[in-house]
């Protein structure tokens, strides 16, 4: 619903398109997307159920596997339910204040996950350089401080965005070229010079993703210095710990990077893609996630086969 000749106007809600440009193929790109979407929500609940039911599971390490669970859960069901009602039944209107909300929750709990993979890099560094202090060091109340750090840091950091976006009321149209509320999609519409929130948005990814990203890299420095120090088998032991790690980190950051690069480079680079690309770094962790941890955790690679037989 835009204005002629655009002309500013306060709109009562937006509408999101979906997959501009593949709309008359949103019927065939919702069937991935719901398979993505049913299996990421039944992998993480179970990976909550098993690690609350087996008693074996009940230490401080796996309390972040219950975190990533959750937050999994959130992002896969802030967006993807609206999306697959865009895509079913064509109902693509969001009120102003739900659009905030989404925005808001896309950003801070993919922040809060990175959070997450940073704390568990620091978890990886005492187990493997200083084991004999790891239980000591690294306590369940730890654990939860550092959760509670991160999901501090993930508000703090992305409570400004909308905030910002509170202070625009007019727009030169509602129609928001994206599957969700993302903070520059809506920023673009507004009649007022948005370089601001342009600007506040880019130090956020900055201060979020390559800080972590440094300090993850950083820690694993350190592993592979105190690996090469140590025996044959007990270096494929120590190594054995990590990799489950290293595979989340990769599913988790590889498609937030390659999005990134192509929003800021891409310049004739389809729209269609971006936006892909853009949900692809939601659906991706919530469904690979409990694939790499269950795998590389015996107890619950078990109770998996044993509930499916």
């Amino acid at each position: 619903m835009a204005t002629p000749n655009n002309s500013c106007f306060q709109p009562s809600f937006f509408v999101l398109v979906g997959i501009p440009g593949l709309e008359h193929l949103h019927v065939w790109i919702s069937i991935p997307f719901f398979l993505i979407f049913l299996s990421a929500i039944i992998g993480n609940y179970m990976v909550v159920l098993i690690i609350v039911m087996e008693t074996s599971l009940h230490q401080p390490m796996y309390i972040y596997f219950i975190l990533l669970a959750f937050i999994d859960l959130i992002l896969a069901n802030t967006t993807m339910p609206k999306l697959l009602s865009i895509f079913w039944f064509h109902y693509n209107k969001i009120n102003f204040l739900s659009c905030l909300f989404q925005m808001f929750c896309v950003h801070a709990f993919s922040t809060i996950e990175s959070g997450i993979f940073l704390a568990m890099a620091y978890d990886r560094y005492v187990a493997i350089c200083n084991p004999l202090r790891y239980s000591v060091t690294v306590t369940t109340r730890v654990i939860i401080g550092s959760g509670a750090l991160a999901i501090l840091r993930g508000v703090i950091f992305i409570l400004p965005l909308p905030l910002l976006l509170r202070r625009f009321h007019l727009y030169t149209s509602n129609v928001i070229l994206h599957s969700y509320c993302e903070h520059m999609a809506v920023v673009r519409l507004a009649c007022a010079d948005g370089s601001f929130n342009d600007h506040v948005g880019m130090a956020v990814g900055f201060m979020v993703l390559v800080m972590d990203l440094v300090l993850i890299l950083t820690s694993y420095v350190m592993i592979l210095r105190a690996l090469l120090r140590l025996t044959a088998e007990a270096r494929l032991k120590a190594f054995g710990t990590c990799v489950s790690h290293v595979c989340a980190i990769l599913c988790f950051y590889t498609p937030i990077v390659c999005s990134s690069m192509v929003h800021r480079f891409g310049i004739n680079v389809p729209h269609h893609t971006h936006i892909l690309l853009a949900n692809v770094y939601l659906l991706v962790p919530p469904l690979l996630n409990p694939l790499v941890y269950g795998i590389r955790t015996k107890q619950i690679r078990v109770r998996v086969r044993t509930f499916f037989s």
